[in-house]
């Protein structure tokens, strides 16, 4: 990070003269009406299909304008400032495949980030550091360590960030945690969140020649992630599962949803459970309130559930289990509860959005970045729910129960999962 203010010299007056003049928000004058200066803009770093997902919704927004993208392949940088003129029927987007290039610009207010896992915490802070405010996919870092780093960074910038964890913001699940909160479930017991089958894999894919980095910057693409040999399958998207490209052996693939909304609805977002165990097909977590998270391993998530879970309810589902009775909700936008008397609280409205759909997530991260509040998924949010997540993996990577100060996020006589909450980091500079 102490290089990024040399380059921002070193770029600043190139890039004043080539790019697009645009106002940005935080100039006076912002209102409630939207003229060109007092939009957002946005610059997007990393552009692939989750992005390019969240990018339609954010296009849509009437005082967001997205003046950039940074990509390391050329392939998607072209293919996003198409989606992009395209909308706005000019060729006004710039293209740059190096991100640090993006954030020198002035005159861009917040950046979304939409890389590998590898690179977003690292990119994240960066553009902290550049002054902007961030939108970043999740799992939003891939170790416990650097979570708190990036939720340290945040606060000490004074920068907006929602981390990508939509279903926050998503009417059914909003809905379950409000019955859980309302006390109509009992007091809670148990929680369950599904997770994939964990993974913890450190082959190699075979060795291809590097292509010129103006079609594929490897160098940029790995980024702090350890080194290896080009392949054309890991840009393709097939990184996942090896180990030094993802988080957690995968258990925040959809642990940081389904972690994040038992964390809401136990309304422990200012802490953590205390205790981790392994068993045969998950993770027993324990809070010090004495309820039970169940991280629940599905190795079939996108078929038959088997008896655990409702399979129509569709994918990422969580269940919470009171003294007085349990409702289950998942990404179809449908709700399963134990009675008819909570079957009365249900509203039929949930239903209409799905649990892919970022709108109102987005809404919200653009909403604070004007107030300056915080939003439903802020950095302390984000690092609790995360960690929570990492450690229950550290768990299952070391098969024995772990315990863990849920205040300075250290393991509690366990040097070797200590170690394991950082990963070296290369020089990619």
């Amino acid at each position: 990070m102490s290089s990024l203010p040399n380059r921002r010299q070193f770029f600043g007056a190139a890039l004043a003269a080539a790019a697009p003049m645009v106002i940005p928000a935080h100039a006076p004058g912002l209102g409630g009406t939207v003229a060109p200066s007092e939009k957002i803009t946005l610059g997007v770093i990393g552009i692939g299909p989750r992005c390019t997902y969240d990018l339609q919704a954010m296009l849509k927004l009437p005082d967001v304008q997205c003046v950039a993208i940074a990509d390391v392949q050329a392939s998607r940088r072209d293919a996003g400032k198409l989606l992009v003129d395209q909308y706005y029927e000019n060729k006004d987007c710039r293209l740059y495949r190096d991100f640090r290039e993006l954030l020198d610009r002035p005159d861009i207010d917040a950046v979304l980030i939409a890389t590998g896992d590898r690179w977003h915490a690292a990119a994240s802070m960066l553009a902290a550091e550049a002054g902007k405010d961030v939108y970043s996919e999740k799992p939003c870092g891939i170790t416990i360590n650097l979570c708190r780093q990036l939720a340290e960074t945040m606060k000490s910038r004074d920068r907006i960030f929602q981390a990508g964890t939509q279903r926050r913001s998503v009417p059914n699940f909003q809905q379950a945690a409000a019955i859980a909160h309302s006390g109509k479930l009992g007091k809670l017991k148990t929680m369950y969140a599904s997770v994939y089958v964990p993974t913890l894999d450190n082959s190699w894919l075979p060795a291809q020649p590097s292509p010129n980095r103006d079609v594929c910057d490897w160098n940029l693409w790995l980024g702090p992630a350890a080194w290896r040999p080009y392949n054309s399958e890991y840009v393709a998207g097939k990184w996942r599962g090896y180990y030094d490209f993802d988080s957690g052996a995968r258990l925040l693939d959809w642990g940081a949803h389904t972690v994040d909304l038992c964390q809401w609805a136990n309304q422990s977002d200012e802490t953590m459970p205390v205790t981790y165990e392994p068993f045969a097909n998950g993770v027993n977590c324990e809070y010090q309130n004495g309820v039970r998270l169940v991280l629940d391993f599905l190795p079939n998530p996108f078929g038959d559930r088997g008896p655990n879970w409702i399979t129509r309810l569709g994918t990422c589902p969580v269940r919470f289990v009171g003294e007085d009775g349990w409702l289950e909700t998942g990404d179809s936008g449908e709700t399963e509860v134990s009675s008819d008397a909570l079957k009365r609280d249900l509203q039929d409205a949930a239903a209409k959005v799905k649990g892919l759909d970022v709108s109102d997530h987005a809404r919200n991260f653009f909403d604070c970045v004007k107030s300056r509040e915080q939003t439903v998924s802020n950095p302390e949010v984000m690092r609790n729910s995360h960690v929570t997540c990492h450690a229950a993996a550290l768990s299952w990577i070391l098969q024995r129960k772990l315990t863990i100060d849920p205040q300075t996020m250290e393991f509690v006589g366990d040097d070797e999962a200590n170690q394991l909450r950082s990963r070296p980091e290369r020089d990619w500079h």
